[in-house]
């Protein structure tokens, strides 16, 4: 059996081409606190994000096709979430009905799929 205690980082990519870019998104539009990352330890480019009480690591690789893989995030106002997100362009993808759940995932500038929860 495995204890876990925490989800420490997540982790997503985005075209090498397209990583200062992807900087300016979850700094500038999502609003994420830019942290210290570790170069000298990688053998690629990217940086780190804190959000909420998780971290979010960006690196780099090709386009890969969209999937359905997502990171979930429970949110204190999933309206005014939604509002700010179309608002600044980002793609809203609507998600199937959970009881006790009010729901949408959006996709990143770089194909990323994040889903963004208020529990009722």
């Amino acid at each position: 059996m495995v204890t876990f205690k925490r989800l420490d980082h997540f982790h997503v990519c985005v075209p090498p081409e397209r990583l200062e870019e992807a900087k300016a998104f979850y700094a500038d539009v999502l609003g994420l606190e830019l942290i210290d990352r570790p170069d000298h330890l990688f053998s690629s480019a990217g940086y780190w994000f804190n959000i909420g009480n998780v971290q979010l690591h960006i690196g780099v690789e090709p386009a890969l096709p969209r999937t359905i893989r997502h990171t979930a995030f429970e949110v204190a106002d999933v309206d005014a979430a939604r509002r700010h997100l179309e608002n600044n362009g980002v793609e809203i993808v609507e998600e199937p009905v959970i009881p006790g759940r009010r729901r949408f995932a959006f996709i990143d500038p770089f194909g990323n799929r994040m889903e963004l929860l208020q529990l009722v």
